[in-house]
């Protein structure tokens, strides 16, 4: 065989070996293409027992809970479709409290609990530090004022 067919069978079996790879790589990421999980998500699809994932939404006003320990908070998520219960130990973020954005990272038990390993809390684009609560930026002379 010629030195220019050899090239060729090797440039095709390169070609084949990067398909095939990428191919791989994309069924085996299929299922986790979703950033987090919403508990519509959740409720329509179900998530298998054990299985971790990112459940995201908004803590539900009134259903946060401490336990005895001091550690342990009980709390419900919801997306404005569908709710589900959460359990996380250990110390929370600042801004995790009722009526805020959560992402919590973890997988559900066998009663339908989703028991997070990691609270990651949200805020909105108009966060501002409880240090300037009350001030306002004026973009014309870049200056922070006191507010109304």
């Amino acid at each position: 065989m010629k030195a220019k067919h050899q090239r060729l069978v090797l440039a095709l079996v390169a070609l084949f070996a990067l398909i095939g790879a990428g191919l791989l790589a994309a069924s085996a990421l299929r299922d986790e293409a979703a950033y987090f999980y919403a508990p519509a998500d959740v409720r329509a699809k179900g998530v298998e027992e054990g299985k971790a994932i990112r459940l995201g939404g908004m803590v539900v006003n009134g259903s946060l809970k401490r336990a005895a320990d001091g550690v342990t908070l009980h709390f419900d998520v919801t997306d404005g479709k569908a709710t589900v219960p959460a359990v996380f130990k250990g110390i929370a973020p600042d801004l995790f409290k009722e009526g805020s954005g959560v992402v919590a990272e973890g997988a559900f038990d066998g009663a339908g609990t989703f028991v997070a390993t990691n609270l990651l809390a949200k805020h909105d684009e108009r966060y501002m530090p409880r240090e300037l609560e009350g001030l306002q930026y004026n973009e014309t002379t870049h200056e922070m004022k006191a507010g109304r």
